[in-house]
């Protein structure tokens, strides 16, 4: 089987949560949710935590994980998990978001299979939007696809536009909500991390537009849980209701 290796970016610093990776939910860091999460995933070889600095650090190999230092000077998880590539070959690299203590760990699974039955080299997923507040919520990304399960676009605005009656619940609606998780096979890792940021990534502050601006097909998984990434305090106590 195809060497499968789980990067999870987590940065110290954050604009509107400081320090996010090592708050604690029931006793535990954050960051040691999104491993534990990692790891229970099937056909994976390696989890690594890939940070910027030694706090995290400390905290990761108190609880038994792998961590990678990586500059501070990176711009973005996706170049994070290109330093650790840089670092340990293996055939697809899983960029995993250090702030989704939720992830369910089928939901990479299928993500993963995408990439690896050859259908995509760049794989996310989506689950179904809950409230129609969601789908106002600039912070909550939507996303849209076609019939072979491939990305048409991302925004934080409501799309696609409709004239007609509004659903009564975010369950009927035509966009999903993307959740915080990458596949990549190699190459496609590589390439990636060659392009300049493009004009719609800058515009919705979106790193996957721009794979799409590029004219690289992403696949969407389907998944069906609970997502929450974690950017605020509010978010932290909602992670915090539902892990009880």
């Amino acid at each position: 089987m195809e060497k499968t290796i789980i990067v999870i970016p987590a940065r110290y610093g954050s604009t509107r949560l400081a320090a996010k990776p090592l708050a604690l939910i029931h006793g535990k860091p954050m960051i040691q949710w999104v491993v534990e999460r990692a790891q229970q995933a099937r056909g994976i070889d390696q989890v690594i935590v890939a940070t910027d600095d030694v706090r995290i650090e400390k905290a990761v190999h108190q609880f038994g994980g792998e961590c990678r230092m990586t500059s501070p000077d990176l711009q973005s998880g996706t170049d994070r998990v290109a330093a650790v590539a840089d670092q340990i070959d293996a055939d697809i690299y899983v960029n995993l978001q250090g702030d989704e203590p939720l992830m369910d760990p089928k939901a990479i699974e299928k993500a993963v299979d995408l990439v690896r039955s050859r259908k995509f080299e760049l794989s996310t997923v989506m689950v179904p939007l809950k409230t129609l507040e969601e789908l106002a919520d600039p912070s909550v990304v939507k996303v849209i696809v076609d019939r072979q399960s491939k990305a048409i676009y991302f925004s934080r605005l409501p799309i696609p536009y409709s004239r007609g009656p509004m659903p009564e619940s975010g369950s009927e609606l035509v966009c999903q909500r993307h959740v915080g998780l990458y596949v990549y096979t190699k190459s496609a890792l590589k390439h990636f991390r060659s392009l300049p940021p493009s004009g719609l990534e800058k515009g919705e502050v979106l790193e996957q537009l721009r794979a799409l601006e590029n004219g690289r097909a992403m696949g969407v998984a389907q998944a069906d849980f609970t997502s929450i990434g974690v950017d605020t305090a509010d978010d932290l106590e909602k992670v915090r209701q539902l892990l009880v």
